[in-house]
């Protein structure tokens, strides 16, 4: 039967090593071995054979085991291996008790999972060097496994974290989404169609439409400064300024008197988003706008650029040329002026507002796509195309040219209109 001896009331030597297990069927030799490792401070567990101390093990799991090498039943060898065996978090020193000294002979012991050697009859000095290099060794063991466990833990706790705030953005993201609900519409023969690709979960791009009366529309596109959640609360924001629900109190529409709403000029629309945007306290965010209202009986547009990338005429007839007047981003300057263009637009043609996104998006061979790589782009779409169709066809062509190391860095939108007399 196993059998505990009490250790001295010293404090051991070492602090990783408490325990220690002797395995030999000679009692002369446990008994040795014993009194040494007592006088030096360490709590002795005695076992005549590997049998009983394998047993011993699965209940109280020594630091360090003092195993003979040669035992009836189960050897030296095959106990080592089934200490190895056994589960648990803390890692046992363990030397094998031998005659044995050829080179063959310890590589099996280190094979079966011994971690050093002693030749017998044992040395008291050596014996305590080598119990104070596994000392040693435990003692970095166990730091490690000690800081693994910390950094576990907080990964744990990260992961959680993480997991909660990726709730969060997927429920934003709907919530994002539903203010664009209609991706096109139509406006007796013409439409308007609309992209939003976030580059993460939420972005700070947004684009809309709305139509106070049949033969008048209005449509937008907006890019917020940065990115991530401040951007996506600020197009909350603006979604609500510029509602196509609530007329009442979308800046862009004058109420009249007989109880219908009028599309205000797009530069007078610049001026109230810069002068609401301004009177809230504490947001440095800006954004780039690119607002247009269009007479349905006659083609006449007005458009106001406020920072936002030129918007890109296509005619009908095939030609195609960049308008706008450029000016300020909204949000920037008190007194900013916005300048207002007017065009005239003929059945077939086509305006097209884009953000940065697509122009500043990084390709393959680390150019970025420019204005010129979006002429590309739009060549490059299927003949015929149209409206919504056109759009998924043009980001489609977008992602192929990108580098596919950086993805979008940046969200990506554009807003359609054709014009259809």
């Amino acid at each position: 039967m196993p059998k505990i001896v009490s250790s001295l009331p010293d404090r051991p030597e070492a602090g990783s090593i408490q325990r220690v297990l002797v395995v030999d069927d000679s009692l002369l030799q446990r008994r040795i071995l014993s009194g040494f490792l007592r006088k030096w401070g360490y709590t002795v567990i005695e076992a005549a054979n590997g049998d009983s101390a394998i047993e011993l093990c699965r209940t109280m799991r020594p630091d360090l085991v003092l195993s003979d090498w040669m035992m009836p039943g189960l050897d030296g060898l095959e106990f080592c291996r089934a200490f190895r065996d056994l589960t648990g978090e803390e890692y046992g020193y363990f030397i094998l008790l031998t005659s044995k000294s050829e080179k063959v002979e310890v590589a099996r012991g280190l094979d079966a999972g011994a971690d050093d050697f002693l030749t017998k009859p044992v040395n008291p000095g050596e014996l305590r060097a080598r119990i104070r290099a596994g000392d040693r060794l435990l003692a970095m063991q166990r730091e490690v496994s000690e800081k693994n466990r910390v950094i576990g833990d907080t990964l744990h706790k990260l992961q959680a974290a993480y997991d909660s705030i990726d709730r969060d953005l997927m429920q934003a993201r709907k919530i994002q989404q539903s203010m664009v609900p209609e991706l096109s519409r139509s406006f007796g023969r013409s439409r308007v169609s609309l992209l939003l690709k976030p580059c993460g979960h939420i972005g700070g791009d947004l684009v809309g439409m709305f139509s106070p009366a049949p033969d008048r529309v209005a449509f937008y596109a907006i890019d917020v400064s940065g990115h991530g959640i401040t951007s996506a609360m600020m197009t909350a924001r603006l979604g609500g300024y510029l509602s196509p629900s609530y007329f009442d109190q979308n800046l862009a529409l004058a109420w009249q008197p007989d109880g219908s709403f009028a599309l205000r000029p797009p530069a007078e629309v610049a001026r109230l988003l810069n002068v609401r945007q301004l009177a809230d306290t504490g947001i440095d965010e800006y954004f780039t706008l690119a607002y247009a209202t269009v007479d349905l009986t006659d083609g006449h547009l007005q458009l106001v650029q406020a920072g936002h990338p030129h918007p890109l005429l296509l005619r009908a007839d095939g030609a195609v040329e960049f308008v706008g007047q450029g000016g300020l981003p909204v949000g920037l300057l008190t007194d900013a002026g916005f300048a207002q263009c007017d065009l005239r637009l003929r059945p077939g043609d086509r305006l097209l507002f884009y953000s940065d996104g697509f122009t500043e998006c990084r390709l393959a061979d680390g150019r970025m796509l420019d204005t010129d790589g979006l002429l590309r782009l739009l060549s490059a779409c299927e003949p015929g195309q149209t409206g919504q169709e056109l759009l998924d066809d043009l980001f489609w062509n977008l992602t192929q040219s990108m580098d596919p190391e950086t993805g979008l860095q940046d969200d990506v939108s554009a807003t359609l209109f054709e014009y259809g007399g």
